[in-house]
């Protein structure tokens, strides 16, 4: 919320609120007192002016913001879902991205490359996999040639082994542009049924596995979780 700027028009130097009632005043009496009400006018304008900068509420709601850590002044989101995709996979995982979104109304979700920079790897990974619902992992030719990748899926999968609430969680997707074919996936991959964007029943494959019951689960656990450990932090 932007805050507007007062429309205040320029202070008349006239001595308007410094009269005086006799007039067989000399001409430098009369200066003098002109001069002394327009350093009075002026300065009230300024005391006006900086109290007339912003409404008294949002002043004071600025002034807690500043108080506060910036990860706790801006509110964080839980995720409907995450891509993680290979390097190379950057524009296709955008595609994807925006389809899920603007085709089918899953949003808010995001692509790895999208995380923090400047934080290690393994912290992105492990905010987005339990900052999302649901983890989908981008199949395509150059998923096998990255390293990174595997490591990415593999950890999907035991935190989703791990964490109840969390099965299911972990959707295989062959996206239409460069599909990693079926029998060259990972085994550990082969045994969940994976979104093939390509298929006539894909609109109806995303409509069984996005369901907002399973996100609004999910998303109530996690501000749990979130609000033991800060309130074991400040004790």
């Amino acid at each position: 919320m932007g805050v507007g700027k007062s429309k205040i028009g320029p202070c008349p130097l006239s001595p308007s609120w410094g009269k005086s009632h006799h007039v067989d005043t000399n001409q430098r009496h009369h200066k003098s007192d002109s001069k002394k009400s327009e350093e009075i006018s002026l300065h009230d304008q300024a005391k006006y002016n900086s109290t007339t900068e912003e409404p008294a509420g949002q002043r004071e709601g600025h002034e807690e913001m500043k108080g506060m850590p910036e990860e706790e002044a801006e509110e964080e989101v839980f995720l409907k879902f995450v891509i993680l995709h290979a390097e190379n996979d950057i524009n296709e995982a955008l595609r994807v991205q925006n389809l899920l979104q603007n085709d089918f109304g899953i949003k808010p979700g995001i692509i790895f490359a999208e995380m923090p920079c400047g934080r290690q790897h393994l912290q992105n990974l492990d905010d987005a996999v339990n900052g999302s619902a649901w983890t989908i992992l981008l199949l395509t030719e150059n998923f096998l040639r990255d390293t990174w990748c595997k490591f990415q899926f593999y950890m999907s999968l035991m935190n989703s082994v791990n964490r109840q609430y969390k099965y299911n969680s972990v959707i295989p997707m062959r996206p239409r542009n460069n599909p990693l074919p079926r029998e060259r996936t990972p085994f550990a991959l082969r045994t969940i049924n994976a979104l093939e964007e390509g298929s006539r029943g894909f609109p109806t494959q995303v409509e069984r596995i996005f369901q907002e019951s399973v996100y609004k689960t999910q998303k109530t656990i996690w501000r749990e979780t979130r609000n033991m450990v800060q309130r074991q932090f400040i004790s």
